[in-house]
């Protein structure tokens, strides 16, 4: 449990007390709600799963956007996908180098992506009332006010739903491996005693980040 937290001053860094701590007791502190890949990248360390609550997947938001153009099944359909990705850039929902992250309990980016997963998913007629409304439109059953937890997902359209889970799929064909040979690996200590550490944080930040994808694609199939 924390028993203090870092300050940076001026010249030095401060640790502050959260409770009384008395003479030659140890004194914890905390790196913060991070994710392995940030921890790795910071401190050089990583939580073995299932340690880290705090760890996220990314779906990059190319990612989508090339589920969407596979999606379209004429060029007319993969024009208006284009024409929508081009809205949500002007929205400054989506960029080229931008990511939907998704944490143990939902999605942490869940505006960006609800915007994204509405608008893709638009009917020609629909994109062209939300256009002209500059991205407003009443709706009563929009869910753009829902959160995307894991208990929520599975409301979520169906269209919206495929959207993301063809999405997921091309995210995890991106890892140069797949989620059962990690699995093994770490499940067989001789095996994994066997990798460098620098070997070992890698499985275990890609192991991480691929258990939550894979909840996310049950969630929407």
């Amino acid at each position: 449990m924390m028993s203090a937290f870092m300050i940076a001053c001026w010249m030095c860094l401060r640790m502050v007390a959260t409770q009384c701590i008395t003479g030659g007791q140890e004194v914890f502190n905390t790196y913060g709600q991070m994710a392995n890949w940030q921890l790795l990248h910071m401190y050089g360390f990583v939580e073995p799963y299932p340690g880290n609550i705090n760890d996220t997947a990314d779906i990059q938001m190319m990612t989508v956007h090339e589920a969407a153009l596979q999606g379209a099944k004429s060029e007319q359909e993969h024009q208006l996908v284009l024409e929508k990705w081009d809205f949500l850039c002007q929205l400054e929902l989506v960029n080229e180098g931008g990511a939907f992250v998704i944490g143990l309990q939902g999605v942490l980016t869940e505006e960006e992506l609800l915007a994204t997963l509405k608008v893709l998913c638009m009917s020609s007629e629909e994109f062209r009332e939300h256009k002209k409304n500059d991205g407003w439109l009443e709706d009563a059953d929009d869910k753009d006010d829902m959160l995307l937890s894991n208990e929520t997902i599975r409301e979520l359209h169906e269209s919206w739903k495929k959207l993301l889970h063809n999405s997921i799929v091309l995210t995890q064909q991106a890892y140069i491996s797949d989620l059962a040979a990690d699995q093994c690996l770490i499940d067989d200590p001789v095996a994994y005693s066997k990798l460098s550490h620098r070997e070992q944080q890698a499985l275990q930040v890609r192991y991480g980040q691929k258990k939550i994808l894979q909840q996310l694609l049950q969630l929407t199939s």
